[in-house]
């Protein structure tokens, strides 16, 4: 199968989905931050807002989402600092759920790759 390269529109379209910022204020997002919807699309919102509230009605990584769009990363993080100053999006860092504990430790992981190689 081949891959078509993803058609960026023109400069015009990525300066006015972004308002014309070229790059995000805060820190907030990396690749791998996961992102969640935290309400539905209202009428009047961008498109481009809509369309992310839609793909983060479950946990889904910021990379995942400049996919899904077909945008470049620095523009899909422009557009989720929007939606996080506006309270529609809550954001955290896998990181962050390690610290918590919620994740097993790397040796019970081992642990369990051993025993599925040994089967």
């Amino acid at each position: 199968m081949t891959r078509r390269p993803v058609d960026l529109g023109s400069p015009h379209r990525l300066y006015t989905v972004t308002g014309g910022r070229s790059h995000a204020d805060g820190k907030a997002f990396d690749l791998v931050t996961l992102v969640v919807a935290e309400s539905v699309a209202t009428s009047g919102m961008q498109s481009e807002h809509a369309r992310i509230l839609q793909i983060c009605a479950r946990p889904t990584a910021m990379v995942e989402i400049s996919a899904e769009l077909g945008l470049p990363v620095t523009v899909v993080r422009i557009l989720l600092e929007d939606l996080l100053d506006m309270g529609h999006i809550t954001a955290r860092h896998p990181q962050l759920a390690r610290s918590t504990g919620s994740l097993p430790d790397s040796a019970l992981l081992t642990e369990v790759l051993h025993g599925l190689r040994n089967l």
